[in-house]
């Protein structure tokens, strides 16, 4: 997948305002039933969330909060009890939304005798791509979630973590302007879940909405704008993870390495205004995931081919929007206006020599000889009628 890709920095912005509501759910309530119709599980109670345009929006809470019961309404797969959902202002049941918006479940429900290509392949033409586009878009993805050296085995065989990678392109084969993942980084190693979130922030850049469900708080502290924290169904807490997460009580300062000296004369002066058990000095230190890509950046000069994933790619093309080249006019153009060399003169085969054969010519202009006459055929040997009268009488006898 991608690793530091420098065409992040370079990713178009939304060309419609940020502030365009791509969800927007009011009131929403879901209730679960028994058999005999009595309410069993109130999921979601009562729940009013908007979701903007380019923005990356989590969903946070415990198992059994109402995160996965609200990711199905908002895909039409669960009829909500009471609320209201507008995804792209119209029902999540419309069939023309639905063509708009990329789902990798929790699970990958894939076909397992399939390869990656023909994964691909099968989804692009449930959003009826031409076969050219399928082929473009799945090599682009199967290279960007690091398949390619395994894109000739069985979905069946792989591993849950590139299980999750060719779920993740599958939710993208058809380029959408909503994205919803649940739990993207389950199974996957640190590199892979550092590459997931580089194409959320990617898909984020080109005016993508997404909108994240994940157990793994670093994860949505590393890309999310704005979360929503359900327990009990209800959203608890909601806003931008600066207002969440910031201590307005407190003030850190980070300086260079100081002198012994001047460290104890800037002690002096705060103990001067708040007392000392409120002052604390200690060295900023990276994350552990920082330092262990840091370690296998170094070691990879050494890496050795391998038909599992792999890494270090860059975004599909055409999820960046950004044309490596220009149209095919200006291609044309481009070559009509380059200076013409003059042609180079193509080489003349040198013309065949035609010999004769004397002596065959001499034997074709000979006359004709007569053919031999044909050998009589041998005279053909007569019965000796007398002998063989003979021979019958005295076989038979003398007369009686």
């Amino acid at each position: 997948m991608i690793a530091n890709d420098p065409s992040l920095a370079a990713l178009g912005t939304p060309s419609v305002a940020p502030t365009e509501a791509v969800v927007t759910v009011q009131g929403l309530t879901k209730v679960f039933k028994d058999f005999w119709g009595r309410p069993k599980a109130r999921a979601v109670d009562n729940v009013s969330f908007e979701v903007r345009r380019g923005e990356v929006f989590g969903l946070l809470g415990p198992n059994g909060s109402g995160k996965s019961t609200t990711v199905k309404m908002l895909l039409g797969l669960l009829y909500p009890t009471r609320g209201h959902i507008e995804v792209f202002s119209h029902s999540p049941r419309h069939v023309a939304t639905k063509a708009r918006i990329g789902y990798l479940p929790e699970e990958s429900y894939l076909y397992r005798y399939l390869d990656s290509e023909e994964t691909l392949n099968f989804f692009g033409n449930l959003f009826k791509l031409s076969g050219k586009e399928r082929q473009t878009r799945g090599e682009q993805l199967v290279d960007m979630v690091g398949l390619k050296q395994a894109k000739g085995r069985l979905v069946g065989e792989f591993s849950k973590g590139m299980q999750r990678r060719i779920g993740l392109a599958q939710a993208l084969i058809n380029d959408p302007d909503l994205v919803i993942l649940d739990e993207p980084t389950a199974g996957l190693d640190p590199i892979g879940c550092r590459e997931v979130k580089d194409l959320i922030i990617a898909l984020a850049r080109r005016g993508k909405t997404v909108i994240l469900s994940s157990h793994l708080l670093a994860d949505v502290e590393d890309v999310c704008d704005r979360v929503v924290i359900y327990y009990g169904g209800k959203i608890q807490a909601m806003g931008t993870l600066k207002e969440l997460l910031a201590t307005p009580d407190a003030m850190r300062i980070t300086t260079p390495l100081l002198s012994r000296e001047t460290t104890q004369r800037v002690l002096a002066a705060l103990r001067s205004d708040v007392a000392e058990d409120k002052v604390r000095i200690d060295t900023p230190t990276q994350n552990l995931e920082s330092y262990f890509l840091g370690v296998v950046q170094k070691a990879r000069q050494a890496e050795a081919e391998t038909s599992g994933a792999t890494s270090g790619n860059r975004v599909a093309a055409y999820l960046r929007g950004d044309a490596d080249a220009g149209s095919r006019s200006e291609k044309v153009l481009d070559r009509l206006t380059l200076p013409t060399a003059a042609p180079t003169p193509a080489a003349v085969a040198p013309r065949p020599v035609e010999t004769v054969d004397v002596k065959k010519l001499e034997q074709l202009a000979r006359p004709a000889e007569a053919p031999a006459p044909a050998p009589a055929p041998a005279p053909t040997k007569t019965a000796d009628l007398s002998k063989a009268n003979e021979k019958l009488s005295a076989l038979t006898g003398p007369p009686k």
